[in-house]
């Protein structure tokens, strides 16, 4: 029997900038459920990427005084590189700008959707967000502004080709109602099937070539038109498989996986649950079957952005708190709904109050006890103490727990998961005293001795399981717990060593 094939996806970043704390949310959350399903058994793939094409980089390289490549090469490079301190397990990152595979997939998404009668040319006039790449009408904007950038936008007219997204409203709405898309949180299905009833017009799908500034991918048949860039960027989840240049990612990946998820902020969710789907649907090709959709995070209660806003750089954090301490925070702060302010000393009090003072505590008290009482030899005991039951109920319901919470992309719930065993542990620990045990031992009662020996093995189980349940959230911790108490061909453990440091 063939293993599930699981595809998780994150959404692929404007480069015109350095990376912030926002994309690390949303890799770290794609590597948990990447890591995750891997070790259920499925087969997986976990890409991300970068959006090279953008008007936004033009931009930002005129601005700097470099070349577009030149500018995109170098912030994209930023981006990859978040793979080391973030400790991401990604198979595959796609860039738009330079990989042989987008450009020929672009543009037979291009073709396959005219091929559908679903591409046409006409004048139009409206106004234009660069910093969402967007056009909106007077009633979206608020107050004369875009409400994501607080900017006004361009009056733009010009000649582009759209895109027949009104012919597939029913198909959409049937897709998300019957499950078949599946939209989570509820509330951003509910915003999407509204926005559906309340009337989708045909979009947009290519800018002027002059005003693109001749950067982008070019109509085919058409080269004085650009491909607009989400159209461009929205492929990239197929291009990278081989569709346009062959192979058999395609179906393996796409056609035949069992569950293809994308994970977006909510700022881009029309682009991802309306406009996608329907560029699918025109080229035959599958949808989605899951657009997972996380919220802004903030500082002092403004939206972290790469330009023009408070920002939070994640390789520097990490190097200075370490990527336990980053990702913890990441999953263990941020809730399925509602933005998340972020301040430094926020992430410090988290790690140091699960990761150092209890986490780390609890594996170091439990090696050292085995060291002091029973000369770092796990003991082989069949006797249970009796004070466990609530710690074997944690141990045991765990998995399940973890795997209800991440099948609604609940981090905080599946962490809280973990948490339970370790949280019950250290009870455990204050509820039999071991160390009393050991010193009615040490005057020669047997039953203390055979108590002690159930109660270590107990403790050690605890956090041999605590270990394998964080492996697919803190991958690093994990695999220093689980060196700390493995057992030796002699059956030792090693000595007791700090896992993580306490910051002030």
């Amino acid at each position: 029997m063939t293993a599930p094939r699981t595809y998780v996806t994150t959404t692929i970043p404007y480069v015109n900038a350095r990376p912030h704390l926002g994309h690390a949310l949303e890799l770290v959350q794609a590597d948990v459920l990447a890591r995750h399903r891997r070790i259920r058994g499925d087969q997986v793939r976990f890409q991300t990427g970068t959006d090279d094409n953008s008007l936004k980089n033009v931009l930002a390289a005129q601005a700097a005084g470099l070349g577009v490549q030149e500018l995109v090469d170098a912030n994209a490079a930023a981006f990859v590189a978040l793979a080391g301190p973030l400790s991401l397990s990604v198979d595959d990152v796609i860039r738009t700008s330079t990989d042989p595979r987008h450009r020929p997939g672009v543009e037979r998404l291009w073709q396959a959707c005219a091929q559908s009668g679903d591409l046409y040319r006409r004048p139009y006039q409206g106004l234009y967000c660069v910093g969402c790449e967007q056009f909106y009408t007077a009633a979206e904007l608020d107050d004369g502004r875009c409400a994501e950038h607080g900017t006004a936008p361009q009056e733009v007219s010009e000649e582009n080709w759209f895109f027949r997204l009104s012919r597939y409203a029913g198909q959409l709405t049937e897709a998300i109602e019957t499950g078949l898309l599946r939209i989570s949180p509820a509330q951003r299905r509910r915003e999407v099937l509204a926005l559906i009833a309340s009337g989708l017009d045909d979009f947009s799908v290519s800018r002027s070539a002059a005003r693109a500034r001749g950067w982008g991918i070019a109509v085919p048949g058409d080269p004085d038109q650009v491909i607009y860039v989400w159209w461009d960027a929205l492929g990239n989840y197929v291009t990278a498989l081989g569709y346009g240049t062959g192979g058999a990612d395609l179906r393996t990946w796409w056609t035949e996986a069992d569950r293809r998820i994308h994970l977006v902020g909510k700022g881009v969710l029309r682009f991802h649950a309306v406009y996608w789907p329907a560029i699918l649907a025109s080229a035959g090709l599958a949808l989605p079957t899951d657009i997972v959709v996380h919220d802004y995070l903030t500082i002092d209660g403004t939206k972290i952005s790469k330009s023009g806003g408070p920002t939070a750089d994640p390789a520097a954090l990490a190097a200075d708190y370490g990527t336990d301490a980053l990702r913890w925070w990441l999953l263990r702060e941020v809730p399925r709904l509602g933005d998340t302010d972020f301040s430094t000393p926020r992430l410090i009090a988290r790690h140091n109050t699960d990761l150092a003072n209890n986490l780390g505590n609890l594996t170091n008290r439990v090696v050292s006890m085995l060291h002091r009482y029973r000369a770092a030899r796990v003991p082989t005991s069949d006797a249970r103490a009796p004070e466990a039951a609530t710690l074997e109920t944690a141990i045991r319901d765990a998995p399940a727990r973890i795997d209800t919470a991440l099948a609604e992309f609940d981090f905080r719930s599946a962490t809280a998961a973990i948490w339970s065993v370790a949280d019950e542990a250290n009870r455990f620990i204050s509820q039999v005293k071991p160390w009393n045990l050991a010193k009615a031992e040490a005057a020669g009662d047997q039953q203390s001795a055979h108590q002690l020996d159930a109660i270590l093995a107990t403790l050690i189980s605890a956090c041999r399981a605590i270990a394998a349940h964080l492996e697919p959230f803190l991958p690093d911790a994990a695999a220093q717990i689980r060196t700390q108490c493995s057992t030796s061909p002699t059956g030792h453990v090693p000595p007791a060593t700090p896992i993580f440091l306490r910051y002030t």
